[in-house]
């Protein structure tokens, strides 16, 4: 049986940070995974904290609000390691497809919705969005596209918006991966963008939905530009996320790259401790069940929709380890009163405690499990899609965890 150094168990942004980080330094990694994680989903920009304003520098906002939040998961990892992990994420992804900042600070970029939210880390597909000047700009959607309502968002923007049918094709139903996947043929966007430049009307910035191409978006992006004679710039919409496909694609070829091996389709259904420490992992693929070893564990499975964490009648479990799971006191607790308001409901700070290390802890802050470290949305006591901190979380610690593992 192949042993292996570090076996990650989640495959979304924190487990993929944390097997690239192991990777890069030369462990063996095992990747083991449902799905391809929620970066299907939701991934597009780099949220590290909407809390602080734009304008305010991140490294004094987010040491500001460690000081004042002494048990969110960036108090594990300080500025210092959350700005190191981000460089180190950023270093994946060099010119022409890169992620950029506006500085040190955050930027205000339009939605699918037509609101604008404060993120950290775009891709240059998205940057021209930023700061948005409505009456420089155009959103464009597509007739038959029904992902991507270009009327709503320019609404709410403020700004102007058309329809166009796409070149050579105007299917109802037509997908966004089927789009994408049109962008990346040279003469399907060049007719596209022939056909925007016939829709301005002195427009410096053309919003479009975020389906600017898998393979090469750079060059999707300056092709358009070329052709219209604008800026451009990608809005996030309605799952599944290309931009997010980019990024899991991107990770997968370079974890592959360092001889990583990928395990997906099938859940973990057991694990093997003794004496404080996991000593390896079941996974089952009908009719067999086979058991997988290593040195370190780093659990990274998400929260309730990836699976980490899962909802009974009366309580909240961790079905991997089966590790307690920091939780309010009964049901009735788990959201205030009303669904809508501007206070986070208790549920959404659920999960996994830890020591320094990114070991699960119990009462008193003891390790659980010598050589398992936890990572991204299952730790407790962040509220991520209120805060707009989901990504930064992920990359931060599964940074440190990887880093951790590896010092053990």
């Amino acid at each position: 049986m192949k042993r292996w150094d570090l076996i990650v168990i989640g495959t979304g942004l924190a487990g993929l940070t944390a097997a690239r980080t192991a990777a890069e330094a030369g462990a063996r990694v095992l990747v083991v995974g449902r799905g391809i994680g929620s970066l299907a989903l939701f991934g597009n920009s780099i949220d590290v904290l909407g809390e602080v304003p734009p304008g305010v520098n991140l490294d004094a906002g987010v040491s500001d609000w460690i000081g004042t939040h002494p048990g969110h998961p960036y108090a594990r990892t300080g500025w210092e390691g959350i700005a190191e992990a981000l460089v180190a994420f950023q270093e994946l992804f060099p010119s022409p497809y890169r992620f950029v900042a506006a500085g040190l600070t955050n930027s205000l970029v339009p939605t699918g919705t037509g609101t604008l939210r404060p993120t950290y880390l775009l891709p240059i597909t998205m940057r021209a969005g930023a700061g948005l000047v409505a009456e420089e700009t155009l959103v464009v959607g597509f007739r038959g596209f029904k992902d991507f309502q270009g009327d709503t968002v320019s609404l709410h923007l403020k700004c102007r918006g058309v329809n166009i049918s796409l070149p050579r094709y105007g299917l109802e139903g037509l997908t966004a991966l089927a789009l994408a996947r049109l962008m990346d043929e040279e003469p399907f966007r060049k007719s596209l963008g022939e056909a925007i430049r016939g829709q301005k009307a002195g427009e410096k910035r053309i919003g479009l939905p975020a389906i600017l191409g898998l393979c090469d978006p750079a060059a999707v992006l300056e092709d358009l530009e070329g052709v219209i004679g604008a800026r451009v710039f990608e809005i996030p919409m309605l799952p599944p996320s290309i931009p997010g496909l980019r990024i899991f694609n991107r990770f997968r070829e370079r974890l592959i790259a360092k001889g990583a091996t990928f395990l997906m389709g099938n859940p973990v259904t057991g694990v093997t401790v003794k004496g404080g420490r996991c000593e390896g992992i079941r996974v089952c693929n009908p009719p067999l069940e086979t058991e997988y070893r290593a040195e370190q564990y780093i659990l990274a499975t998400g929260r309730f929709l990836g699976g980490g964490l899962w909802a009974e009648m009366d309580r909240i479990v961790e079905p991997v380890f089966h590790l307690p799971v920091s939780q309010p006191a009964g049901r009735g607790d788990w959201f205030r009163e009303r669904f809508f308001q501007p206070e986070a409901h208790p549920i959404h700070a659920a999960g996994i405690a830890t020591d320094r290390s990114l070991r699960p802890s119990g009462e008193g802050g003891a390790p659980l499990l010598t050589n398992v470290r936890v990572a991204g949305s299952i730790l407790a006591n962040h509220q991520s899609i209120e805060e707009h901190s989901r990504e930064g979380i992920a990359i931060a610690t599964g940074y440190r965890a990887a880093q951790e593992a590896l010092k053990a």
